[in-house]
């Protein structure tokens, strides 16, 4: 299991001094759409500036399919190792973005979004008319065969999914509350013990870090639970 920190703060600085906090630790980067939208390109090349870190592009592109593969193509060109699209955009367009990245020798990682940890179940029936466990397992069985390397789900749908595909598709869980921290905006949290028993490969923590009085001793403190 990875450790993913969001940089979720509310300006180019603040992240970019929490990336240097913590910048001879073992963790991946997530540059979401708010700091992507106001600081570009440019920030990720600041972080890897910084340090070697490995950056998850968290944008979920969803859109038409050959939008959505010319935009995966301009990101494989960045050298980002790990982005995700919407599995709702469908087999089809996840297919295209696959087919476009084969001639890159190094493409990144894709994943797909299930369901939003946002959602709780009666918010997600009005959406997809569907259950989130149903739902979330179709997406991702339709993301295998689409030839994705995983999916961002709960905790809660992780091991489910890796047995109806396979253990070494991917499983990135948002909504990680390693100690016990408050839920905030998110509905289907959890913590590192339950992430490591659904077999999680990498959990995505923001709040509990970069609200934290000292982030550097939160990383390295959820670094050691995650190893025991």
């Amino acid at each position: 299991m990875q450790l993913c920190v969001a940089l979720d703060l509310p300006s180019k600085e603040a992240n970019l001094e929490l990336a240097r906090k913590i910048a001879d630790l073992p963790v991946w980067l997530k540059v979401g759409l708010r700091s992507f939208i106001r600081d570009g390109f440019a920030f990720i090349d600041e972080l890897k500036a910084i340090s070697d870190f490995k950056i998850f592009l968290d944008l979920k592109l969803y859109d038409i399919p050959n939008t959505m593969a010319d935009a995966a193509e301009e990101i494989a060109k960045r050298e980002v190792e790990m982005f995700n699209v919407h599995a709702s955009a469908g087999k089809r367009a996840m297919q295209t973005v696959m087919e476009r990245l084969e001639k890159f020798p190094k493409r990144p990682l894709v994943l797909a979004v299930t369901a939003l940890t946002s959602f709780d179940e009666e918010e997600f029936r009005s959406v997809y008319n569907d259950s989130i466990e149903h739902k979330a397992n179709a997406f991702a069985k339709m993301s295998y065969e689409a030839g994705l390397d995983g999916v961002v789900c709960s905790v809660y749908e992780s091991r489910a999914i890796k047995e109806q595909t396979s253990d070494d598709f991917i499983t990135l869980t948002p909504g990680i509350r390693p100690f016990g921290e408050s839920a905030n905006d998110q509905k289907r949290v959890a913590d590192i013990h339950t992430a490591k028993e659904q077999k999680s490969d990498f959990i995505v923590v923001g709040r509990p870090i970069y609200q934290a009085e000292d982030p550097r001793s939160v990383v390295e403190k959820i670094l050691t639970n995650m190893r025991n």
